[in-house]
C-alpha cells in the first residue's frame, strides 16, 4: 500500500530548525493523519506521497512552504490595561515568551506570544512560532492503512464531529454567508 489520498499514515520523524531539534516523534507513538485532507502542510504531504511502509524521508521546507515568512503587521503593541482582570493587571501572566489566547476585533481566536512588556504596553507576536524558519524533516513511514468512512466523515480522532456540517462551512469560518442554511454567518460558523 502506498501513501495516497484518504490513507491513514503513521510516521516517526525528527524536525530540526537551524540545526536544533524542535520535535521528535517516535515509532512507539507515531504521528497519525489522513493523507490529503488538509491536516498537514501541502509541501510536507508532497514529499511523502507515494512512499510505502519502511520508506524513509529527509527534506527541507522553506519558510514559504512551511508556516510563511514573519509578517511585521502580526506584531502589535497593545495597551497594558487590556490585560486587566477585575481592575487589576496580572503581572505574573505578562512575561516575555508566554503565549496567551486572544481574540481579534471580529471575534476570531488566536494565540499571541509576548515579545516585550513595558510600563504601559505589551508587544504581542501573532505569527506562527515557526514563521520565517526552514523546516528540516527526517523520518520513516511506520504504517499505512485505508481510512474508514467514519474517519473520513468525523476525522481520525473525531475532530470533525465538532465542526459545522460539511455544507457551506467545511472548516470553521470559511463560508462567510448562510447561503445554504448551515448556520454560517459573516462571522464564521460558530465552531469551538
Amino acid at each position: 500500500m502506498i501513501i495516497e489520498q484518504n490513507k491513514v499514515v503513521s510516521l516517526s520523524y525528527t524536525l530540526e530548525v537551524e540545526g536544533d531539534v524542535i520535535e521528535t516523534v517516535t515509532a512507539e507513538k507515531p504521528m497519525q493523519f489522513i493523507f490529503g485532507t488538509g491536516y498537514l502542510l501541502p509541501k510536507f504531504e508532497e514529499n511523502i506521497s507515494g512512499k510505502v511502509v519502511s520508506d524513509t524521508f529527509d527534506f527541507v521546507l522553506s519558510a514559504k512552504e512551511g508556516y510563511g515568512e514573519v509578517m511585521p503587521d502580526a506584531i502589535v503593541e497593545l495597551p497594558k490595561n487590556i490585560f486587566e482582570v477585575d481592575g487589576k493587571i496580572q503581572e505574573d501572566v505578562l512575561k516575555v515568551g508566554n503565549v496567551l489566547p486572544m481574540m481579534d476585533s471580529e471575534g476570531n481566536r488566536l494565540n499571541g506570544a509576548i515579545d516585550k512588556v513595558s510600563k504601559d504596553t505589551v508587544t504581542m507576536n501573532f505569527n506562527h512560532p515557526l514563521a520565517g524558519a526552514a523546516l528540516h524533516f527526517s523520518g520513516k513511514v511506520e504504517a499505512i492503512r485505508e481510512a474508514t468512512e467514519e474517519e473520513l466523515t468525523n476525522g481520525l480522532f473525531g475532530e470533525k464531529a465538532h465542526q459545522c456540517g460539511g455544507g457551506c462551512c467545511g472548516s470553521c469560518g470559511s463560508c462567510g454567508s448562510d447561503s445554504e442554511g448551515c448556520g454560517c454567518s459573516d462571522n464564521g460558523c460558530g465552531c469551538n
